[in-house]
């Protein structure tokens, strides 16, 4: 759990350098490429757009949706570049979660000010459970 929380601090502190440095309103695009440049610069793994699968009904569809960011992969984080989050978007981290199985994503949002605002930590059940 403490790698998890490592990963997140070293996350939302590139989060928000970009953010100083950039300022809001570029497309999430440029905000994804220049965070993963980041991570991997402080010696992270980072896959960009990662694939997700969806199984159902004994089938296993690999078109189902593309994370932004997996860091390790251990974290997801979900970009955007919009006024103010709405409530679907914590849900679309949660089921991304759900299907990657990982117990936690951050949802970053540069398109507001000032960016600890637009930093969610969601959770995919309880981590306290984690060792």
């Amino acid at each position: 759990m403490k790698e998890l929380e490592r990963l997140a601090t070293v996350a939302v502190d590139c989060g928000f350098k970009i953010h100083n440095a950039l300022g809001p309103g570029l497309l999430e695009s440029v905000y994804e490429v220049v965070l993963a440049d980041s991570l991997a610069e402080r010696g992270l793994s980072v896959e960009r757009q990662k694939p997700i699968s969806i199984h159902f009904n004994g089938r296993v569809f690999d078109e189902g949706f593309r994370a932004d960011i997996l860091v390790q992969g251990k974290l997801l984080i979900e970009l955007k570049s919009c006024e103010r989050l709405a409530p679907v978007h914590g849900r679309q981290v949660l089921t991304y979660l759900r299907l990657l199985d990982l117990p936690l994503g951050l949802q970053m949002n540069f398109g507001g000010a000032p960016f600890k605002e637009g930093v969610r930590r969601i959770a995919n059940g309880d981590l306290s459970k984690l060792t």
